[in-house]
């Protein structure tokens, strides 16, 4: 998959099939189901805790009504995909899961770096040799590793996935990462607002400053894996990995000074839409390669 040309150039590799399916437009629909789902989930919680404790009984981390709301960004690229291109569409799109060839120094971000930001912010809280590991077992970590891993990265279907591309043909990549970072905050408000969920005992303003922060990051990693949801899904499971320590809020100060500094370092393309990555749906096979 070769980057865009210029916009104004109609061979453009984001016109053609891809885009007169999947255009800006269908942003719309996606927003409302991905919205829907979680805020009238999670609201009913909320405005009738009795009556949907009564039904459904009490909401965690781990209730399928949960699931059911983390998985709604997914659930509203895949209904927008079929909607407009059938299952065909959805197949071409999972193709760029397949995705994953990107620079090394991201791969080394993700690995090492994100580790230690984690590690750095517990440190500056000073927690970080006082609180004890949380797992018992390694089963335990197992069992809560393979929940992380289908709950937060299956977001990115959705994110980057299917807005991201959208929002790029529009605007430069530092907008469009920094719209769908305030987008993305916005929709993880309702589980602040209620007891049960890992997110009630965080305060609300740092994490939404971090998810802008974290999506003007992910936004070139998005752009050089040529579009990948491999490396973006890959890039969210780390910043849940359990294991990591609690270093809330101070691992969000440092993501705010790491966010800064990729934008520097990737100024050159963060700031002009040429070489965003547009496509939604690969025509075929090939452009993987």
């Amino acid at each position: 998959m070769k980057a865009n040309k210029s916009k104004a150039s109609p061979s453009n590799n984001d016109l053609g099939y891809n885009s007169y399916i999947i255009s800006f437009k269908t942003l719309i629909p996606f927003l409302l189901i991905t919205f829907g789902i979680a805020w009238g989930i999670l609201g009913f919680f909320i405005l009738l805790p009795e009556k949907a404790t009564h039904l459904f009984g009490q909401i965690t981390g781990q209730h399928p009504l949960f699931f059911l709301a983390v998985y709604a960004p997914a659930i509203g690229a895949f209904t927008v995909i079929i909607a407009v291109s059938g299952f065909k569409g959805i197949k071409q799109f999972l193709s760029r899961i397949l995705l994953w060839r990107c620079s090394l120094s991201w791969y080394a971000f993700i690995i090492i770096g994100i580790p230690l930001i984690f590690i750095g912010g517990s440190y500056l809280k000073g927690n970080l040799f006082t609180d004890p590991f949380p797992f018992s077992s390694f089963s335990a970590i197992l069992f809560a590793t393979f929940f992380a891993i289908i709950k937060g990265p299956v977001e990115e279907f959705g994110w980057r996935g299917l807005a991201l591309p959208l929002l790029q043909r529009k605007l430069a990549p530092i907008w469009a990462g920094l719209i769908l970072g305030l987008i993305w905050g916005i929709w993880h408000l309702p589980a602040f607002l209620m007891s049960g969920t890992q997110q009630s005992e965080w305060s609300f303003a740092p994490f939404f400053i971090g998810c802008v922060a974290l999506s003007i990051i992910v936004t070139p990693l998005f752009n050089r894996s040529n579009g990948s949801i491999l490396l973006t899904a890959f890039f969210h499971f780390m910043l849940m990995n359990p294991i990591f320590p609690d270093a809330q809020p101070y691992d969000t100060y440092i993501i705010i000074v790491i966010a800064l500094i990729v934008v520097w370092i990737n100024r050159k393309t963060m700031f002009t839409r040429k070489g965003a990555i547009t496509i939604v749906i690969p025509t075929d096979y090939e452009c993987l390669k």
